[in-house]
């Protein structure tokens, strides 16, 4: 109903009589190029002060004793502004420098990568550290498993989160299996993959895939996806640094679009804990990195829809305080997070952008209302994209957009 209304907020072009003057008003304020509604570059989730960024929730400064509480010392830091592939530049840089062992490869990462972020490792760290490989996922993983066997931190990249496929058996029968099948006595935990991932616009059915619900029976592995710069370079150094094999999924149209103050000095943010965003006791929204930014937008609408949308949605669910989370480790999922939120709101809606059918939202929905079935007022809502391949045209119409997750949330609190 929403995608109905939804085309009624162009406005239709005024019609002039032949011969009429035609009247400029010039009372009114232009729109904003943008729009009026959040945008991923005026996004309120992202850090855009110094302050802001060295206060970011769980951030551990690498000097603080990681069995002591975290230390809030933010005087004399430092931040820098980026992007999310110069925080993902700048996390391999600090990982380089300070461990020997540590080693950058993949397809085209020499000479900085289809989305530049190697660029400059190769001429800072000598190409014997970081170096192209075959056009072989496969291989690719293999190596790095290999590598990593052998006591080294293997910082591997698959080029694009597509054709992660043929290393699915490297990284699932082999990464994740490898400190059981030794009984303990070897591991692979320095083992991290790095991928973009999910839909930039027009990636079609090869550049715009979101696989991360393929490795949630992988025990072994964790899965890591962040939404923006500071979380990029704290959870990728996390990553490295964790004792288990990682993948870290990469949105790759947040690279240039997401920016924050970033600090300069070396950090790390928790694995397998989830962020509240925002606060609230009515719904609780769930999303991992892209779709957070259309979950911002659709709160918009709900709080304040435009008159076309304003009929559909309820006065009652205008005021509604909607609790957003971002999930960030989808392997091992923060399930006691989820189910605290959920508890106290009664209604969880889960937003991801890969198929709804076998997605990560299916194994969240089903713990949800196994642990917390008598919490809840209505059934676990999901928006996902439709089960079919990304199409090659109308990308937008397949995966999950603020339209849709506004008409679950009204649906959600009106159950």
């Amino acid at each position: 109903m929403f995608a109905r209304a939804a085309r009624r907020l162009r406005p239709s072009r005024p019609r002039t009589a032949p011969g009429a003057r035609r009247c400029e008003s010039t009372d009114a304020e232009p729109p904003p190029a943008g729009g009026h509604l959040p945008s991923i570059a005026t996004s309120k989730l992202l850090r855009t002060t110094r302050d802001a960024a060295l206060r970011a929730p769980g951030i551990r400064w690498l000097e603080d004793d990681p069995r002591g509480p975290l230390q809030d010392t933010v005087g004399g830091r430092e931040t820098r502004k980026m992007n999310v592939y110069q925080a993902v530049r700048d996390a391999m840089s600090i990982a380089l420098a300070k461990d020997d062992n540590a080693i950058v490869f993949g397809e085209d990462v020499a000479f900085g990568g289809v989305f530049r972020c190697t660029m400059g490792l190769a001429e800072e760290f000598g190409r014997e550290r970081v170096f192209n490989t075959p056009l072989s996922e496969q291989g690719i993983a293999g190596f790095g498993i290999g590598v990593a066997a052998m006591g080294h931190t293997a910082i591997a990249e698959i080029q694009f989160s597509d054709y992660i496929y043929p290393a699915f058996d490297q990284l699932v029968n082999e990464a994740a299996k490898f400190r059981y099948r030794s009984g303990g006595q070897f591991n692979v935990g320095g083992l991290t993959v790095r991928t973009p991932a999910m839909s930039v616009g027009h990636g079609g059915l090869y550049h715009s895939q979101s696989p991360e619900g393929f490795f949630m029976g992988a025990s072994g592995l964790k899965v890591v996806i962040p939404r923006s710069p500071i979380q990029a370079k704290g959870l990728l150094l996390a990553a490295i640094r964790d004792p288990n094999p990682v993948i870290f999924m990469e949105p790759k149209v947040l690279y240039r679009s997401a920016v924050e103050q970033v600090p300069i000095d070396d950090y790390e943010l928790p694995l397998g804990r989830a962020e509240v965003l925002r606060s609230g006791a009515d719904l609780t929204l769930l999303a991992w990195g892209t779709p957070l930014y259309h979950c911002e937008t659709a709160l918009s609408l709900l709080e304040a829809p435009p008159p076309a949308l304003a009929p559909l949605v309820p006065a009652a669910a205008r005021g509604a305080r909607v609790e957003l989370i971002d999930l960030r480790t989808v392997l091992p999922w923060d399930a006691e997070t989820v189910l605290e939120s959920v508890r106290r709101t009664g209604r969880l809606v889960v937003v991801h952008e890969a198929g709804q059918t076998g997605g990560a939202g299916a194994e969240i929905a089903a713990e949800v209302q196994r642990r917390a079935f008598l919490s809840l007022h209505a059934p676990v809502r999901r928006v996902a994209g439709w089960d079919t391949p990304i199409g090659l045209q109308y990308e937008k119409f397949i995966l999950p957009d603020p339209i849709r997750i506004l008409d679950a949330m009204v649906e959600t609190l009106a159950y």
